[in-house]
């Protein structure tokens, strides 16, 4: 009598299936480390293309240039606009600074090739145009009762006689003095000033009637004009106050100034004229006149 074959037993059978379950999981695991380093690598290559393609996509120069144009949030919060904007700040800064370097060495070597007359020199007295004149008590007749010899009309009677040495105050830089009239010798703004003093002081020698005459009110006017080529001389200023002088006074003193930026041509002459000359006094620190060139 034979007996049935036997079949495995149960720790067999057990011992199979855990095998198997090994086997399958350890399919599972390399499947899926296969499938993630194959991804991880595609994310890697998309990243590295991706930087590139920021700094690609768009030209440089073109994006300097708008550097200062204000953007949109969301371009803002775009990592690759924030590496292109600090680029383009940095290439913007390197450039300012070369050019700032050229245009100093292109001065350096201009100024170095240029002659020695043709540089920019200092202010100094040499190319300086100014004048100051002041009066000369010691000169007679300093009045002309006319503007000018030619007969020009005007008001008053023109200061012809001033200091203009280099006694004192006064002093001519670049400037001809011609009777009486200072000659402007280039085109340009002038600032133009003059004072003028009037003293009247009696005298028990003088007549009744003319001391009369002088302690009237009196308009005392300065006045200052221009003569160009245009046949009668042009006012530029006018100042006048009106005197009283009473009779116990020893003495009377009226001083009145004006000043003014005025634009003057080559050749034009300017000049001061008053009214009652009879009671100017020439004192060279109360009665002066000038101009200097501004621009």
């Amino acid at each position: 009598m034979m007996l049935p074959a036997a079949g495995p037993s149960p720790a067999q059978t057990c011992a199979a299936v855990l095998v198997a379950a090994v086997l399958l999981q350890s399919v599972c695991v390399a499947v899926t480390f296969l499938y993630f380093t194959n991804e991880l690598k595609q994310l890697q290559d998309t990243y590295s293309k991706s930087n590139i393609a920021c700094l690609t996509g768009e030209e440089i120069g073109d994006f300097v240039q708008k550097l200062d144009l204000v953007e949109s949030e969301e371009r803002v919060a775009d990592p690759c606009w924030q590496v292109k904007w600090h680029l383009g700040k940095l290439i913007k800064k390197m450039m300012s600074r070369s050019y700032e370097e050229n245009i100093s060495a292109v001065n350096a070597e201009r100024t170095m090739t240029l002659p020695h007359n043709e540089r920019q020199q200092p202010l100094s007295p040499i190319n300086r145009i100014a004048a100051h004149l002041t009066g000369n008590s010691n000169r007679k007749s300093s009045l002309s009762p006319r503007i000018d010899s030619v007969g020009r009309k005007g008001s008053g009677q023109k200061i012809s006689n001033w200091e203009s040495s280099r006694k004192g105050h006064s002093f001519l830089y670049n400037v001809e003095l011609r009777n009486g009239e200072l000659v402007i010798p280039q085109t340009g703004f002038y600032y133009i000033y003059s004072q003028i003093y009037f003293r009247f002081r009696e005298n028990e020698n003088e007549d009744s009637d003319f001391l009369a005459q002088i302690r009237n009110p009196k308009q005392l006017v300065q006045y200052v004009y221009k003569l160009t080529n245009y046949p009668e001389p042009i006012m530029l200023m006018k100042s006048a106050r009106t005197s009283c002088w009473s009779k116990k006074a020893e003495y009377g003193l009226y001083s009145i100034y004006q000043g003014g930026v005025f634009q003057l041509k080559k050749e034009d002459r300017i000049f001061v004229s008053v009214s009652n000359g009879d009671i100017v006094d020439m004192d060279k620190e109360a009665s002066f006149f000038g101009a200097f060139l501004i621009g």
